[in-house]
């Protein structure tokens, strides 16, 4: 039997979630498809032990007075049922002879980079004023096809000074010589305008909650089922096709429905398409580049850090062996003895990972999928134990007598991440945001297919996944009244 729909959502990601749940409440009949056993993609936690460990969520910008994430969030009752716990600092940079901790307050944190370095306060004066009006300078025409690395170096000198500035730049990319600028700066500006938060007790908090929406509202959540294939009809899509994952008979399942959402990365739907539409988006992707991957050590300890003296949120870890801005690239790609590194405790704040008198922590590194499809599981397992092992000792580096404390330890890849959401490269920002890139062109698919995802023309992140999801909502609640 044929089942009917208003809306199908392909993946549960916060994208898929958000557009769900807005649906849901606006009276659509919605039915999210994901294939793995929770719903949020990376916004999700596991636990081990009496430890919850966070997959991907170390903060999101805002949510502040005014922003558009305030707005989702007030429309979706998010504010009742999940709490946000806010930061007390952006994040502490530490490079050979410099170690400088970073407000969240655009004023201070440009008169602390001021005093490290007299020589730059025209520079530094100019970055801030770039990431704090980003639009205007975009309709000034300063930032067209740049990318931060050039721009950085067209109003610093001082490499260390770049180096610092740039010490989150693993939120967005891998490279700051192929990192678009306007992209940078909008996100970026917003940490500074907005300040940052966490989930009390992870981001499956809030995907439970928008998950918990479209089921009050008589919508469907089904997981552990995957899309096999999605069909058309003329030139609209009319129905998608799927099957329970465990089911040893693997008996396939169809839903029809008027609109149809992927949440999915791109490249994944084009390949669920048939020949002609799926060819078109395959066409439309060619120019796309796929972002780079992380590796995170999750990390429980049998007491809590500040125990140890340490008393910082986030920490990022500039090896020596980066001298500038054309060092972070090949840094990205070198052996876990000298890679760049973060550092989250969330035994900082009042996170809810850990029981009384314990903490959580996450140590992460840019990583690439290419290194780990390694065919031989032993292998595999043999490899994250010695990279665990290395990066414990040099966390014990950073803080000593930490390792000491752990409790609990274990290495996710890229290959961990592509298999969970199954993200090509195990991607956590969707495409790369170069400069030069360009949205992709979807008007020569079916006019009721419909995207939202990191992968798509607002970008990656949390907060840009959740816009994606929500402005697509509206285009479809539109286009049916």
């Amino acid at each position: 039997m044929l089942m009917k729909y208003d809306v199908i959502i392909i993946g549960a990601g916060l994208g898929g979630l958000t557009a769900g749940a807005k649906l849901s409440r606006e009276g659509e009949k919605v039915m999210l498809i994901e294939q793995h056993d929770r719903p949020g993609g990376y916004a999700t936690t596991f636990k081990r032990g009496g430890f919850t460990l966070e997959v991907g969520l170390h903060e999101m910008y805002g949510p502040s007075p005014g922003d558009m994430t305030t707005r989702i969030f007030n429309d979706l009752d998010v504010f009742r049922h999940v709490e946000f716990i806010r930061l007390p600092e952006f994040y502490r940079f530490i490079h050979d002879r410099v170690e400088v901790t970073i407000p969240h307050d655009p004023v201070v944190a440009a008169e602390r980079l001021s005093r490290l370095f007299p020589g730059e306060t025209e520079g530094i004066r100019a970055y801030f004023d770039q990431i704090l009006k980003p639009r205007k300078k975009a309709a000034q025409g300063e930032q067209h096809e740049r990318s931060i690395g050039e721009f950085l170096d067209s109003v610093i000198h001082d490499e260390e000074l770049k180096l610092a500035l740039l010490g989150n730049l693993g939120y967005y990319h891998d490279d700051p010589y192929t990192l678009s600028l306007s992209y940078y700066s909008v996100s970026q500006g917003s940490y500074y305008t907005g300040g940052a938060c966490f989930i009390k007790g992870g981001s499956q908090k809030l995907s439970d909650h928008l998950a918990s929406c479209i089921r009050e509202h008589g919508g469907e959540v089904m997981l552990n089922h995957l899309v096999t294939g999605i069909r058309t009809d003329g030139d609209r899509v009319s129905s998608v096709l799927f099957q329970r994952r465990n089911d040893p008979g693997k008996s396939i399942m169809e839903a029809s429905a008027n609109e149809i959402i992927a949440n999915a990365a791109m490249p994944s739907v084009a390949e669920l398409l048939p020949a002609y539409p799926g060819g078109r988006l395959k066409e439309a992707l060619r120019d796309q580049r796929t972002g780079a991957s992380l590796l995170t050590l999750y990390l429980g300890f049998s007491r809590p850090l500040s125990g140890l003296g340490y008393n910082h949120y986030s920490t990022f870890v500039y090896d020596s062996t980066v001298h500038s801005l054309k060092d972070i690239l090949p840094n990205n790609c070198a052996d876990f003895t000298s890679r760049s590194f973060t550092f989250i405790d969330y035994g900082q704040i009042e996170s809810g990972l850990a029981p009384a008198g314990k903490g959580v922590g996450a140590l992460c590194c840019i990583d690439y999928l290419r290194d780990w499809e390694i065919p031989d599981k032993k292998t595999y397992v043999d490899k994250k134990k010695q990279v665990a092992a290395v990066l414990i000792d040099r966390l014990e580096k950073l803080i000593p007598g930490v390792k000491g404390i752990i409790e609990y330890a274990e290495v996710g890849t890229p290959s961990t991440l592509r298999r969970y959401t199954l993200n090509p490269g195990g991607a956590v920002y969707g495409f790369a945001q170069l400069p030069s890139r360009k949205t992709v062109d979807t008007s020569g698919l079916p006019e009721n297919l419909h995207f939202a995802s990191a992968w798509g023309r607002v970008g990656g992140g949390f907060s840009g996944t959740i816009y994606s999801g929500y402005l697509c909502s509206i285009q479809i609640l539109r286009k049916s009244r």
